[in-house]
């Protein structure tokens, strides 16, 4: 293959197109070599280190948490690169991605949030509980709402700058931030749950503008 869109989707946002072409497509033309190797096992794989980096993070070591899910961020990108190279590219394979990533997405949520607990005790937990709910939450519906919208033909105008790689992104460097700071994680969880949660308000009200179909 002669042209490089196997590396990145229309829809990829500057922070995953980055990741891809800059760090993904170094792995990708070697795995692609492996006999055997089909890009679901690297989705698997990728969601496998998603989760264990939030398991990390709840246990207290922020900074290894940081580079687990960086590894796991970064073969994300590869599995659809690898179906693109090997021209396997299936809809069972892209709906496998989407799901699995919530798992990954979900856990490192998670995992902040007992990070918050565990090294922040005068944070109390009937303020982090409801905090880290409403992050988990927003951050979830930035994913069904754009697939929703899809669906049903909605313009939600331009993709939004929260999309997975950025918040995957603000999760990483505040693990990563921890080591000098723990405060970082405070920051991180209060960015993701206000900012998540805004993009849906705006999604919601633009969905109920003038001309915009809607389900029977």
């Amino acid at each position: 293959m002669t042209s490089l869109s196997w590396q990145t989707k229309p829809t990829d946002r500057f922070i995953l197109r980055w990741i891809k072409c800059h760090l993904s497509a170094r792995i990708t033309p070697r795995l692609a070599r492996v006999p055997g190797l089909a890009p679901w096992m690297v989705t698997v794989s990728s969601a496998a280190l998603g989760v264990l980096a939030g398991v990390v993070f709840g246990l207290g070591w922020g900074f290894t948490a940081g580079c687990v899910a960086a590894v796991a961020q970064v073969l994300d990108g590869v599995d659809g690169q690898l179906a693109r190279l090997k021209g396997m590219e299936t809809t069972w394979g892209a709906f496998w991605d989407s799901t699995l990533d919530r798992y990954a997405d979900g856990a490192m949520l998670v995992g902040l949030c007992t990070f918050i607990g565990r090294k922040i005790p005068h944070i109390p937990l009937a303020v982090l509980i409801p905090l880290g709910a409403v992050a988990l939450i927003g951050c979830s519906l930035i994913s069904y709402t754009t697939a929703r919208a899809e669906n049903l033909g909605l313009n939600l105008g331009p993709p939004t700058l929260l999309s997975k790689g950025t918040r995957t992104t603000i999760l990483i460097v505040s693990a990563w931030a921890t080591l000098f700071w723990k405060g970082a994680a405070v920051i991180a969880l209060l960015t993701l749950a206000v900012s998540a949660n805004a993009v849906v308000v705006h999604r919601l009200r633009r969905a109920k503008g003038p001309g915009v179909p809607r389900e029977p």
